[in-house]
């Protein structure tokens, strides 16, 4: 295998990890910054949404620019810039700032999202095996590596604009020593002609269905992501030290799970990845449902993160080779999809628990996957 092309796995490699570094920074210091802030968790939560605003606008634009200007230059500017912008929530001191901080903060982190899954791509169709979820289990364990460094940080009594600002810091030094590794794609070209699938309306049918799957396997995602730690706690009464075990349970298991589907992907193909990957799920989550005891409950928990693992970046690599020249267009129309359920799934349980226990709403989650499960089709290569 020739040496650019283990330097561009490694500085994608790079690129995912710090990504999920720069999040896992934030996320602890979020307490912080309400309290240096003096808002409510209810304003929190609509300056929130600026954040998601933020991030679906930037995954809209950048799109578009990577398949003009090439992946490697998108990596780059949306690296550095979200690496700046992580500095941005730390520094602000009243509620508007914080909105406009997170504003960017979102674009920039969706920007990177699409570009840095484009280059992926890019580098996967080269090494001619799959090799999408590895990637994404470094961006899992550059969250890890984040959240635990952000916890020392507080520990050590730093402000949270300090922390933060090391944390751009480090964001920009990784940026640039991996901008020389990352693998130069051809832009697109006015000239260039439209895929034929595309001029015969095919195209936008499978980007769509893309989408459908990554929405419901993200807001299946983002559920566990959010209720799986209380409805621990209320379904079996536990205390919040214990119930903490079924995040963890799914977090784990949904890195492992990323480590290996890889190899599962060569050996038996996307399709199954997703399909048998959705039905581990669905028993995990049927364990969740039914059982009453804490052992299976965080077993469902587990297999529910081992199954999901490996689905999202098969639905990506699919997106990202479908049509020469709109790679990016397309990975950002089922990204931003996919990042729709992941926010709508756990608002859409909180509703559903006004009416019924919150297990029982975790039917949704349930449904979500069988219904991927159905659909794995689309996956197939092409």
């Amino acid at each position: 295998m020739a040496e650019p092309l283990r330097r561009a796995r490694a500085g994608t490699f790079g690129v995912f990890g710090i990504n999920g570094f720069l999040l896992g920074m934030w996320v602890v210091h979020i307490p912080a910054i309400e309290h240096r802030t003096g808002i409510s968790h209810s304003t929190l939560g609509s300056l929130l949404l600026l954040l998601a605003v933020g991030a679906i606008g930037g995954m809209q634009v950048s799109g578009p620019l990577a398949d003009r200007f090439g992946s490697r230059r998108m990596v780059i500017v949306a690296g550095l810039a979200l690496s700046v912008a992580t500095v941005g929530p730390g520094l602000a001191s009243t509620a508007w700032q914080l909105g406009l901080a997170l504003l960017v903060f979102g674009f920039a982190n969706g920007a990177l999202d699409v570009s840095m899954n484009s280059q992926a791509v890019e580098v996967e169709q080269r090494y001619r095996r799959p090799i999408m979820s590895a990637f994404h289990a470094l961006f899992s364990v550059g969250g890890v590596v984040g959240s635990l460094l952000g916890a020392a940080t507080l520990a050590a009594g730093w402000a949270p604009q300090t922390a933060l600002l090391v944390a751009g810091g480090i964001g920009v030094v990784t940026v640039a020593a991996g901008s020389r590794r990352l693998m130069a794609d051809r832009p697109r070209s006015r000239h260039d002609p439209e895929p034929a699938e595309k001029a015969h309306g095919r195209l936008s049918a499978r980007v769509l269905a893309l989408g459908g799957i990554a929405f419901v396997l993200m807001l299946s995602e983002g559920v566990a992501n959010d209720w799986s730690t209380l409805q621990v706690k209320e379904h079996l009464g536990t205390s919040d030290s214990v119930a903490a075990l079924a995040f963890g349970a799914f977090s784990v298991m949904m890195t492992v799970g990323r480590f290996t589907a890889d190899r599962v992907s060569a050996a038996l193909g996307p399709v199954a990845v997703v399909r048998y990957g959705t039905l581990i799920a669905a028993l995990g989550m049927l364990l969740v449902l039914v059982s009453g005891l804490l052992p299976l409950t965080i077993l469902g928990w587990a297999l529910f993160g081992l199954g999901l693992s490996g689905c999202v970046p098969q639905i990506f690599t699919a997106a990202g080779n479908l049509g020469a020249g709109s790679a990016g267009t397309n990975m950002s129309r089922v990204v931003g999809l996919g990042y729709v359920g992941f926010l709508a799934g756990p608002a859409t349980i909180g509703w559903i628990t006004q009416v019924v226990p919150l297990t029982v709403a975790m039917v949704v989650p349930l449904v979500c996957v069988l219904v991927a499960a159905t659909f794995a089709g689309a996956v197939r290569r092409t």
